[in-house]
């Protein structure tokens, strides 16, 4: 169960102040960034299309996929994305190899943005940060120019808080929706703080969002995904919100958003932050 404590920290007005963000050392992103995962589809055309349109921060799931092959024909235009991966190892030798693939996979110089994926015990953070461990590589690779930012991918939000206060990060991404809104006070005030840029995933909360449930009051219609992501932009505390669309069709509905960049009504902002709370009863433990 996901805990917001005593005082959680509301956002008091729906807005989104700027469609683009700055992430520290790498220049301005638009705020609604491009993921793919190994259980979505997106083809190649697609994701270049989705650039053109303004998206600029492509997070590539590691494995062979449209988004890859869109990279790797970027050309000139590489200069255009921030890309960012995620790094499953957890010692420097391992984490050094990971890292080569990832430059020959995308045929790339350069990997704007590494986070150490899915860190949820402090022992795994212990042992990335040892001697010997994944840091040693990724740091050594920040200084040689070949990784642009060091970031942290956790579901665990007080050691996402917890690792943030380390000064060995450039970037934290972290779960944040309308269902889940513990990183309100657990994350972001510290982030704003320490300026740390945080990235934003499962801002559908896997599609659960999308979708009504047996205690809506009459007459609530179910959010769409471009709703989803402007209640996630709504906080300050949020530089970029990732989308994962399933094929092209729910990409163009997402990408709709960048051509009615606006805030939620105040009315609607409240009434997604109660179907987050209903969606939490209803749509069973998240996966």
């Amino acid at each position: 169960m996901e805990h917001y404590g005593p005082n959680p920290a509301p956002v008091l007005a729906p807005q989104i102040p700027s469609r683009r963000a700055t992430l520290s050392g790498l220049g301005p992103v638009t705020r609604l960034g491009l993921a793919t995962r190994g259980n979505t589809s997106l083809e190649c055309e697609a994701v270049l299309a989705a650039i053109d349109r303004g998206v600029n921060y492509l997070n590539w799931c590691g494995r062979p996929d449209g988004m890859q092959e869109a990279i790797r024909r970027l050309g000139p235009r590489r200069r255009e994305v921030i890309l960012a991966v995620q790094l499953e190892a957890r010692s420097a030798a391992e984490a050094k190899g990971e890292l080569d693939e990832a430059l020959r996979g995308l045929d790339t110089e350069r990997l704007d943005v590494v986070t150490y994926y899915y860190v949820e015990h402090r022992e795994e953070w212990e042992e990335i940060a040892a001697h010997g461990g994944a840091a040693e590589a990724l740091e050594a690779a920040r200084r040689e120019g070949v990784v642009g930012a060091i970031g942290l991918t956790s579901h665990q939000r007080p050691l996402t808080a917890e690792v943030a206060q380390s000064g060995r990060l450039d970037l934290l991404m972290v779960r944040y929706n309308a269902a889940h809104r513990g990183a309100e006070q657990d994350v972001f005030p510290l982030a704003q703080r320490k300026g740390l840029p945080v990235v934003t995933f499962t801002c559908t909360r896997w599609g659960a969002l999308l979708k009504n449930t047996p205690d809506d009051p009459p007459g609530f219609v179910a959010p769409s995904a471009p709703e989803c992501y402007r209640f996630v932009l709504a906080h300050p505390g949020v530089s970029v919100a990732l989308m994962a669309p399933d094929g092209a069709e729910e990409l163009e509905e997402n990408l709709a958003f960048l051509d009615d960049w606006r805030a939620l009504a105040a009315e609607r902002y409240k009434e997604l932050k109660a179907h987050g709370d209903r969606v939490r009863r209803w749509a069973g433990s998240f996966p």
